[in-house]
C-alpha cells in the first residue's frame, strides 16, 4: 500500500512476525526472546520482503528500554539482595571484570581500539535477566539457593550496568576515537565530575522525595477505584521520571526508570503495579527485541565465522567458568557452582542497550554491534542444554562413589548457612503475609457486611477508610445536616436518637448510610457514649464504589430496610403508649 501507515505497518508486522517465531521457538523449547530476534532479523534491512521502518522502531525500542528497565527496578528486592550479598555482590563484581578483560582482551588481538574493546568486553559480561528468570520459573527453582544467588548475581550486574549507561558518554571521550582532544584540553574530568554530580543529585532526590510523594499519589489514584486510571498513573510515573530524569537531570532514561520501579517496588502496591503493568512491559518488551533484531546482519555469520564462533564460546565457556572459579573461591560447593555458572552463560537486554549506545557515541562500528548480537542469538539458543548439562553433571557428582569426601563436603556449611537464612527470609514474607490475612479477616469478622465485597476489591475499599476517633459526649452526626459519609464503628459505643427514642450502637455497627442511599438530610442525631474509633468513608468515595460493587450496596440497602423497619415499629409502640 503507497500510503500505508508506518507506524501502524511497524508495530503490526512486528507483532504478527514476533508472535509466530516466539510461538515456534516455545515449540523447538527455546526462550521466545529468540524468536522476537529472529522476527526482527526478518523484518529488518538485511532480509527480503517487507522493511519495517527502522527510525519508527528505534523510538518504539526506547519506550522498550523504559518499561524494562522500570520492570528491572519494579522487582528488585534488598531482602532477596542482603540476604545473597556476600556471594553475589564480590561474585558479579568479579565476574564483570574478569569477563570484560577476556572480551577486550580478545578485541584487542582482532586489533580494535582500546574504546571498542572496553566496551564489547562490558557488553559480553552481562547475563539477561529475562532469559534467567523464565528458566528459573519454567523449572521451579528461583526459590532454591542457586536461584537465590543467580538473581542476586543479576541484581548486582544490572546496578553496575546501570552506572556504565550513565558514566559512558562521559567516558566516551576518553577511550573513544577523540580522546586525545578531550585530554588537551582538560575537559574530561569535568565533565565526568558534573555527570556524576548529576547522577548524585537525581538519586538523592528520588530517595528523599520519591517514597513520599509516590505512594500517596497512588494511594488517591486507587482510591478512585478505577483500574484503567490506576494503570494509567503507573504508566505515567514511569515513563515521566524517566523522561524528567533525562531533561532534568541528563541522566539516561534507563536510569530514571530503574529508580521509578524500585520507589514502587517499596511501596504496599508494587504487586499491583507489576501485575497492571506487565501487559504493556511485555508488548513494548517484543518491540525492542524486535528492533534489536533488525539492527542484526546475518552476513556476520559468513563474512567472520572465527570471530562469532569465538565470541559465542567466551559468553558460553569462558564465562561460566570464570563464575565457576569465583563461587568455589568464595567457598560454595561444587553443585552450587555449575549450576550458577551454567544460568550465567548468556548475554541479554543489558548488551543490546549498552551496544545500542556505544554506537550512538562512535565507540566501536556496527560489525562489533553485529557480534554481540550474534553472540546473544547463540548463547541464548545454547542456554537451555547448557542448565541441563548443569542438572546432570550435579547429579552425577553427587551420586559419585569415586569422589573423595572433603570434594563433596567442600563449602556444604556455608551453603547451609545461606539456605537458613533464605529459609528465614521466606518465613518474615509467609508470616507478613499471614498478618495482612488476619487483618482482614479481622476487619471481617468485625464488619460482616464487608463480606459482600469480591476479595480483589477489598484492598481498595480499605484505601477509602478514614480513621476518626470521638470522646464520650460528641455529636457525631447532627439530624439536619447534609450527609458527608457513611461511619463504621471500630471500638466503643454511639447512641442515635431518632423520633424520641434511642438506639444504642457497638463495634461492626455503621451509621449515616440512609442518607447516603436517599440523598435526604440527616434523620437522627448520633453521640458517642463511649471513647469510640471510627472508620468514616466520604459520600463521594462510597458512592463510587458501591456503584461498582453491587453486592455491597444490595448489602446495605438490605439492613437500612431492617433498621427503619425497626424504627417504624418502635414508632408505633411510642405512639401507642402516649
Amino acid at each position: 500500500m503507497h500510503h500505508e501507515p508506518t507506524l501502524i505497518a511497524t508495530v503490526t508486522a512486528a507483532f504478527v512476525i514476533a508472535c509466530a517465531f516466539g510461538f515456534l521457538a516455545d515449540r523447538l523449547r527455546l526462550p521466545p526472546l529468540l524468536g522476537y530476534l529472529v522476527a526482527g532479523i526478518m523484518v529488518g534491512p538485511y532480509t527480503a520482503g517487507f522493511v519495517a521502518d527502522p527510525e519508527m522502531s528505534s523510538q518504539l525500542a526506547e519506550i522498550g528500554v523504559i518499561l524494562l528497565m522500570f520492570g528491572v527496578g519494579l522487582h528488585f528486592s534488598f531482602s532477596d539482595l542482603i540476604a545473597v550479598q556476600w556471594v553475589a555482590v564480590p561474585g558479579a563484581l568479579a565476574q564483570i571484570v574478569v569477563a570484560t578483560l577476556m572480551a577486550a582482551g580478545l578485541g584487542h588481538l582482532w586489533g580494535w581500539s582500546f574504546g571498542s574493546s572496553l566496551v564489547f568486553g562490558i557488553c559480553l559480561s552481562v547475563a539477561s535477566t529475562v532469559v534467567l528468570l523464565r528458566a528459573l520459573e519454567h523449572r521451579n527453582e528461583i526459590d532454591t539457593p542457586y536461584g537465590r544467588i543467580a538473581v542476586g548475581w543479576l541484581i548486582v550486574e544490572d546496578i553496575a550496568m546501570v552506572g556504565v549507561l550513565v558514566l559512558l558518554p562521559a567516558l566516551a571521550e576518553m577511550v573513544g576515537p577523540h580522546q586525545a582532544g578531550a585530554q588537551a584540553d582538560g575537559s574530561l574530568a569535568l565533565t565526568l565530575a558534573i555527570t556524576v554530580a548529576k547522577v548524585v543529585g537525581f538519586i538523592a532526590i528520588a530517595a528523599i522525595l520519591g517514597p513520599r510523594i509516590v505512594p500517596w499519589f497512588l494511594t488517591q489514584v486507587a482510591r478512585t477505584g478505577s483500574r484503567e486510571l490506576f494503570t494509567l498513573a503507573v504508566l505515567a510515573l514511569a515513563l515521566g521520571i524517566a523522561y524528567g530524569s533525562a531533561i532534568g537531570f541528563g541522566v539516561s532514561f534507563a536510569l530514571g526508570a530503574f529508580f521509578a520501579g524500585v520507589i514502587l517496588s517499596e511501596s504496599r502496591f508494587s504487586h499491583r503495579a507489576a501485575a497492571d503493568s506487565l501487559p504493556l512491559q511485555d508488548a513494548f518488551a517484543v518491540l525492542f527485541f524486535v528492533s534489536v533484531g533488525m539492527l542484526f546482519d546475518p552476513s556476520i555469520i559468513w563474512r567472520e565465522p572465527m570471530h562469532v564462533v569465538f565470541t559465542v564460546v567466551l559468553i558460553v565457556i569462558g564465562k561460566s567458568l570464570a563464575a565457576f572459579g569465583i563461587v568455589l573461591l568464595l567457598r560454595f560447593p561444587f553443585t552450587t557452582a555449575v549450576r550458577v555458572s551454567a544460568s550465567l552463560s548468556q548475554i541479554g537486554e543489558f548488551s543490546f542497550i549498552l551496544a545500542g549506545l556505544a554506537m550512538s557515541l562512535g565507540l566501536f562500528e556496527k560489525h562489533v554491534s553485529d557480534l554481540i548480537l550474534a553472540g546473544a542469538l547463540l548463547s541464548i539458543t545454547i542456554n537451555p542444554a547448557a542448565l541441563g548439562f548443569s542438572e546432570w553433571a550435579c547429579s552425577r557428582f553427587s551420586h559419585s562413589l569415586r569422589l573423595p569426601r572433603w570434594m563433596k563436603e567442600y563449602g556444604q556449611e556455608k551453603l547451609e548457612r545461606l539456605t537458613s537464612r533464605l529459609d528465614a527470609l521466606r518465613k518474615r514474607n509467609e508470616a507478613r503475609q499471614q498478618q495482612r490475612a488476619l487483618e482482614e479477616k479481622e476487619l471481617l469478622d468485625r464488619f460482616p457486611i464487608f463480606a459482600a465485597i469480591e476479595p480483589d476489591k477489598r484492598e481498595e475499599f480499605l484505601l477509602l477508610f478514614r480513621p476518626r476517633s470521638a470522646a464520650p459526649g460528641t455529636r457525631i452526626i447532627r439530624k439536619g445536616d447534609r450527609a458527608d459519609g457513611i461511619y463504621f464503628i471500630s471500638s466503643g459505643s454511639v447512641e442515635v436518637s431518632v423520633n424520641d427514642h434511642k438506639i444504642e450502637l457497638g463495634p461492626g455497627e455503621f451509621i449515616g448510610e440512609m442518607a447516603l442511599l436517599t440523598g435526604a438530610r440527616r434523620s437522627a442525631d448520633v453521640t458517642a457514649i463511649d471513647y469510640c474509633q471510627l472508620l468514616v468513608i466520604s459520600a463521594r468515595d462510597f458512592q463510587i464504589f458501591v456503584r461498582r460493587n453491587p453486592a455491597l450496596l444490595a448489602e446495605i440497602d438490605r439492613l437500612a430496610h431492617e433498621r427503619t423497619e425497626m424504627n417504624r415499629r418502635l414508632s408505633n409502640v411510642v405512639e401507642a403508649a402516649k
